[in-house]
């Protein structure tokens, strides 16, 4: 492809159709989308190599003043404006969803060019890469457009305008008048489906119907506070990252983008994660949609119910969207690496570690759902009784933690918190149900636990609970104690223990999880702040009483998102987004934070 500079992370929009997702940048550059799921290879992954990822770019032909990028409103159908010398015009992107649970679903990106203003000549530019670049692509044309076939992979390219094929890249150019259009749309097909053709009233009713969709969905939300806008968006982006036909949730939709550039510190995000999707979850019940929630329970309750022999215990850190194991990790030497950041992996290796801290997460998601929802089953009671009689038998082992370390295994403060919380959940939810289990045997391990995390895990001279017991490292996981209820508050050692972290974590209003250098992780380079752990001390603020403290907090946090609300895993020293985008974990606590905030302010 023509050599361009690298767009920021942070300078794209997502689009998806519950089923994969696709980032599109301010450029107008689809440069990353995996079909037909979100851990499907990738067909278009130039921000992971600009030579050899592919893409699907369509731009303006004359030099271009400015770029404009927005969501229409309440919707995740996406409009990326050129503004020329001589005119204004915009693509509109979204992939088609016309229903809940649409049996008939067909994956197709539609882009739909439209001149806005004076006159406008765009060039469209698709280069398809199937299999992260690795496999040859065909380009054939056929009655109604292209034929693009690779490793296995169909799919059809129709326009409203003729379109030229050179080897297999295909192209298109358009002059657009004010009031004119030009349509693209690109649909992944079943193995012995035709490209159909491109109409204009079929594309203007997938537009209606899908706007409709998210806007009709966006609806049932409960959420009337200050921050609307700002939590409707994070919201649709977590829906974004839910997989509907399965109900599995993803922490992002991305691989390998660097959480420092020029690092090694580059994973595949592209599964579901226990802890991420409990809290997406939580998340998601807060704002009143249920069947999400009903969804991904029927998923989580198939993992409980499936008893493995791998040493880890009842559940695994990560699953695909299957529910399975994710593959080995591997390395793609072919890609480069956002802005030559290698390596690219994918699959990952964390799915062999021991986090004992997603037990507490899991549990407290089951007790939210028995809680606010209709009740979980008598099976899914006797899976939760059975994963929390071995919470009691191994929560003092030591383990890799919440941040997924990959140094030596240690006795991390926020594990036993957090297996503290499954057995607490759990004794709630069966003296509320009046459920059977031996809340007497239960009962005696939580007090062990909550005796061992004040003694062992607290730090005198710091005044603080570390990072891992007997330590002097400290760790932002710690901010959750008050959220948890495993303390008060207004607690003296919650007080100091936040303290500490504002002293040692926290840069005006972004908080680092912990400090490499006190305490190692076992990997090289540094990173960014940690967004997630930056609202969760929003919360702690909260928490605390200190109202003014944590809105100002929130209101700076605000300013680091991208142009259209989005975040990334981190921010950078100069503010830049770094790590997978958009992070399922990042929104979450951002909605978490401001709803307990709007209540706090409200009382």
């Amino acid at each position: 492809m023509p050599d361009r500079e690298w767009p920021a992370i942070a300078d794209h929009g997502l689009v998806g159709d519950l089923r994969t997702a696709a980032l599109v940048s301010t450029e107008g550059t689809i440069d990353w989308f995996c079909a037909p799921r979100f851990d499907s290879p990738s067909v278009f992954a130039s921000i992971l190599d600009q030579d050899e990822g592919g893409s699907w770019s369509i731009t303006a032909s004359d030099g271009v003043v400015r770029t404009q990028q927005f969501y229409f409103p309440d919707s995740a159908v996406l409009a990326t404006r050129f503004l020329t010398e001589e005119g204004v015009a915009e693509v509109h992107d979204f992939m088609p969803v016309l229903q809940a649970g649409d049996a008939d679903h067909r994956q197709r990106i539609v882009r739909r060019v439209v001149a806005v203003r004076g006159t406008t000549s765009l060039r469209m530019r698709m280069d398809a890469r199937p299999d992260y670049g690795r496999a040859e692509c065909t380009a054939e044309a056929v009655d109604q457009g292209v034929l693009l076939t690779g490793d296995g992979m169909r799919l059809g390219l129709s326009a409203s305008t003729g379109l030229t094929i050179d080897g297999a890249v295909v192209t298109a150019d358009v002059t657009l008048k004010e009031g004119d259009s030009a349509l693209f749309v690109l649909e992944v097909l079943p193995e012995d489906a035709e490209v159909t053709d491109v109409a204009d009233d079929d594309t203007a009713r997938l537009f209606e119907a899908t706007t409709a969709f998210w806007r009709g969905w966006l609806s049932q939300s409960t959420y009337t506070g200050r921050w609307r806008e700002t939590v409707n968006r994070s919201a649709i982006t977590l829906k974004l990252l839910t997989h509907e036909p399965t109900g599995a949730v993803v922490a992002a939709p991305t691989t390998s983008l660097p959480e420092a550039i020029g690092g090694n510190r580059n994973w595949d995000y592209r599964y579901v994660w226990m802890r991420d999707a409990a809290f997406t979850l939580y998340a998601l019940l807060r704002l009143g949609f249920t069947d999400e929630a009903k969804s991904f329970m029927v998923w989580l309750s198939e993992r409980l119910g499936h008893d493995e022999d791998h040493g880890l215990g009842p559940l695994r850190v990560m699953y695909d969207i299957d529910g399975r194991p994710p593959a080995d990790e591997v390395v793609l030497e072919h890609l480069s690496g956002y802005r030559d950041s290698g390596p690219v992996r994918v699959g990952n290796a964390a799915v062999e570690q021991l986090q004992l801290d997603i037990y507490g997460e899991i549990i407290d998601s089951v007790y939210l759902f028995n809680k606010y929802g209709p009740g979980i089953s008598s099976d899914a009671w006797a899976d939760v009784a059975r994963v929390t009689d071995w919470v009691c038998e191994n929560w003092d082992r030591d383990d890799a933690g919440m941040w997924e370390v990959r140094g030596e295994l240690r006795a991390h403060t926020t594990s036993r918190l957090m297996c503290w919380v499954a057995i607490e959940r759990t004794i709630r939810i069966a003296r509320q149900r009046g459920l059977p289990g031996d809340i007497s045997a239960w009962a005696a391990v939580r007090d062990e636990i909550y005796e061992r995390i004040m003694t062992a895990s607290w730090n005198e001279e710091l005044k603080a609970f570390t990072q891992v017991e007997g330590g002097d490292a400290l760790d932002a996981g710690v901010l959750l104690m008050p959220m948890v209820k495993f303390l008060s508050p207004a607690d003296p050692r919650s007080l100091s223990t936040l303290a500490a972290v504002e002293d040692r974590l926290v840069v005006d209003s972004l908080v680092f999880r912990y400090d490499p250098d006190t305490s190692p992780d076992g990997l090289d380079g540094d990173e960014g702040t940690f967004s997630l752990c930056s609202f969760w001390y929003v919360e702690a603020l909260t928490r605390a009483g200190r109202l003014e403290d944590a809105r100002l907090a929130l209101e700076k946090m605000f300013t680091y998102a991208n142009h259209l609300g989005l975040y990334a895993e981190e921010v950078g020293s100069t503010g830049d987004q770094l790590g997978n985008f958009p992070q399922a974990f990042t929104h979450l606590a951002l909605i978490s934070a401001a709803i307990n905030l709007d209540r706090a302010l409200d009382a």
